[in-house]
């Protein structure tokens, strides 16, 4: 089906899409011009969304805007951001009436024309997503990034040709209830996340194997070997299965032996590159190599794979070297939104840093993150919603009293930059790993990156 098609079909529907965000409003303006009755429904105010909404209005949307977006959703087709989880209960009210419950997301599986490859997990989602995709250009595709990255691709899909490839990030709200049916399904790792918006770990899981449950045999699931929940899917899905690991041997996929990073396929098993050789620091960033390895086998030579892993610096906000000052290097690594990313960043350093933590409280436990602050951090610094919850991790910890970390608790983001700053002596990283979603100060975590960039290069020479 064409997205000509799909529009052709709800023309004459009544249409709700609920979120007037970075995903939507270009959803919003699509359906519009193609004469389709929308109503737009945000929490927000037409005082606090302002031009936008005057915008929406002269193109014809009806606004449903304030507290009570939500209520008497009585249409027969209805967008949900990825934010509002199908469970809520004006959503059930409204499937109960009848209601078509889809998303962008979910809309662009169904009118896509090539190719798509989908990312998934609890870490390492975008850098994996990006690695795929800096592979495939080199490989001479045509590649369409998006999804929880990028940006929204369905009213792009009349421009897609058959032969290019769609490559997403796919979160744990966009998977949830979702039929998508990916040519190649990448599992990175399932950790606990996002436990302020599921029902419980369990509904988290089931989410995020929407993204092989409709596979068939002709596609690919590839799956690390190492994470304790991953490897079981294997053997509910009917695809086939790839696996990536640098602690075993395996018969179909990448793993690392020796140093070497080594591709397994029908008996054969022929090297890549070294592991050292790889320009992004740390055991997370060559498992995210070797997930990404395995996605594209037979669309990219292993020569190809070696130079990009050579040469590509990384995403932004991961990692991200933004300045040396009195030699003090201050390291942006805002898209750790959970302890395990943060851990893996801890892991990549080979100095202790000065860690910036703390943000909005997805409900999902520090204990592990408190011993490993312990063992490899200088100092922690917890600022935000969470800031008690992590200090009481750390203090807790058995490590704590022979540790010599200083833990120190700081009111705002701001006055923890500065403090970390102050603190930092020449060798020293300053290190901004939070652990947690950005939700209580920032709109996101690459909102809170940048602010992090601008505080450190208004510093004083």
């Amino acid at each position: 089906m064409t997205l000509e098609e799909y529009v052709r079909s709800i023309r004459e529907k009544s249409i709700g899409i609920i979120g007037i965000g970075v995903s939507n409003e270009p959803l919003i303006t699509m359906l519009l011009s193609a004469g389709c009755h929308v109503t737009a429904c945000d929490k927000r105010t037409a005082e606090e969304m302002g031009e936008e909404a005057e915008k929406l209005l002269a193109l014809g949307a009806d606004l449903r805007l304030g507290e009570d977006y939500l209520e008497d959703l009585d249409f027969d087709v209805i967008f949900r951001t990825p934010g509002l989880m199908p469970f809520e209960e004006h959503l059930v009210q409204a499937r109960q009436r009848g209601s078509v419950i889809t998303s962008e997301m979910e809309v662009f599986f169904q009118t896509c024309p090539c190719r798509v490859i989908a990312v998934t997990g609890s870490d390492g989602k975008t850098t994996t997503t990006t690695i795929i995709s800096e592979l495939l250009k080199a490989a001479g595709f045509t590649v369409h990034l998006g999804g929880n990255i990028g940006k929204p691709l369905l009213c792009e899909t009349p421009q897609m040709k058959e032969e290019d490839v769609a490559v997403l990030e796919l979160s744990s709200f966009q998977l949830h209830s979702m039929l998508c049916r990916p040519s190649v399904s990448v599992i990175t790792n399932i950790s606990p996340n996002h436990l302020d918006k599921h029902k419980d770990f369990e509904d988290y899981v089931d989410a995020k194997k929407s993204i092989y449950r409709f596979q068939e045999a002709g596609d690919v699931l590839v799956l690390n070997a190492d994470d304790g929940r991953t490897p079981e899917f294997a053997a509910e899905t009917r695809s086939q299965v790839r696996l990536f690991s640098t602690g075993r041997e395996v018969t179909d996929g990448v793993f690392c032996k020796d140093g070497t990073v080594l591709r397994a396929k029908e008996g054969r098993i022929t090297p890549i590159l070294r592991a050292d050789e790889i320009l992004l620091p740390g055991v997370h960033n060559l498992m995210n190599y070797m997930a990404a390895f395995a996605a594209t086998e037979g669309d990219v030579p292993d020569e190809i794979c070696r130079r990009v892993a050579m040469d590509f610096r990384g995403v932004e906000h991961r990692l991200e070297t933004v300045r040396v000052l009195h030699g003090v290097t201050y390291i942006n690594d805002s898209i750790g939104t959970s302890p395990t990313r943060t851990i893996a960043g801890l892991h990549a350093l080979k100095t202790r840093p000065i860690v910036i933590a703390g943000g909005y409280d997805k409900h999902i436990p520090f204990d592990t993150l408190g011993d490993e602050f312990c063992q490899y951090a200088k100092a922690v610094l917890v600022t935000g919603a969470t800031a008690e919850k992590i200090a009481q991790a750390v203090t807790a910890s058995s490590y704590f009293a022979t540790s010599g970390l200083i833990l120190k608790r700081i009111d705002g983001f701001d006055e923890a930059v500065l403090a970390a700053s102050e603190m930092a002596e020449e060798g020293d990283i300053v290190l901004l790993s939070p652990a947690c979603a950005a939700f209580d100060c920032f709109q996101n975590f690459a909102e809170r990156g940048r602010h992090f960039k601008k505080l450190v290069m208004e510093l004083k020479e």
